[in-house]
């Protein structure tokens, strides 16, 4: 794979992630709106007017970025080092096109590097497997506000009345959309993670943003409780931005890793409205982005 059509692809992968709303994150903000009136109606209506004059202008959709996370699937064929360098470049270019804001702090001198590379920053998720010749980058834009929404439970937990079985995820799923109130920029997407470890069950949480807003869970447990945890958080009224309404999450998205007997973790993601993740494909030398 040559590295000049890499780094273009990936600066790519980064505007299209950076500028526009996947079609299914669209879709679900105007059915929203649609079902909305009054002052929750018109919020949603201007989230939907700004992604729409961002597409156009081809700049960012917020003005927090947030953090790059990239899952990278590739063949043999590929170079990790190789593609290390090529995603470096390319966001040091993103940066420089304005098309990422510079979020790279050194958390001890508070010094910001000004490119948006840091020590972790940006990450990187490497996964081989793929057959000769294919490449699949999939990046999702975490902006610190909906971040700073994010929870982890340990069941166990007596405030919540919340026992170690799925009743008690389900209450922990509402205690931290009931946290949010708005905040993280509502109407937002809810990732969870069940089991795994601390780190484990929160990385899974996050990789569930990588679902489609319209997919059905494959395991029917959970698809049940992503559907009623859906309209019960929806009940709460919270919505849009914390102004009240039926559009307080789009989505609720669950996945699991097993645990150890002492241990049981649920971590709760919160994604913002401007729900930012994209993927490009790439095989025999031809690039798709979805």
């Amino acid at each position: 794979m040559e590295t000049q059509k890499l780094d273009e692809w990936l600066l790519e992968l980064i505007r299209l992630t950076s500028c526009e709303l996947a079609p299914d994150v669209e879709r679900a903000l105007c059915a929203a709106r649609d079902a909305e009136q009054g002052r929750a109606r018109s919020t949603l209506d201007w989230m939907l007017r700004n992604a729409q004059e961002a597409r156009e202008s081809s700049m960012p959709i917020c003005q927090d970025t947030g953090s790059l996370i990239f899952y990278i699937d590739h063949g043999p064929d590929l170079d990790q080092e190789q593609m290390t360098q090529s995603f470096l470049r390319a966001v040091i270019k993103a940066t420089e096109r304005s098309l990422l804001r510079p979020n790279a702090v050194d958390p001890v001198s508070g010094k910001n590097t000004g490119n948006n590379l840091g020590v972790g920053a940006p990450v990187l998720h490497f996964h081989p497997g793929l057959a000769a010749g294919k490449l699949s980058v999939r990046l999702m834009l975490k902006g610190g506000g909906s971040e700073n929404c994010g929870v982890q439970y340990a069941l166990p937990d007596g405030s919540l009345q919340a026992g170690r079985d799925l009743n008690g995820v389900k209450r922990c799923v509402l205690d931290a959309a009931l946290r949010a109130q708005g905040f993280g920029c509502a109407p937002g997407t809810l990732g969870v993670g069940i089991g795994g470890d601390r780190m484990t069950s929160f990385q899974e949480s996050k990789e569930q943003f990588f679902r489609p807003l319209d997919d059905v869970n494959t395991d029917p447990i959970l698809a049940a409780m992503e559907k009623e945890l859906l309209e019960s958080i929806n009940q709460l009224e919270i919505g849009p931005m914390g102004f009240g309404g039926q559009s307080t999450v789009l989505g609720v998205k669950m996945g699991l890793r097993h645990r150890v007997p002492a241990s049981y973790f649920v971590s709760v993601s919160y994604m913002c409205w401007a729900y930012r993740r994209r993927c490009l494909q790439v095989e025999n030398g031809q690039a798709v982005y979805l």
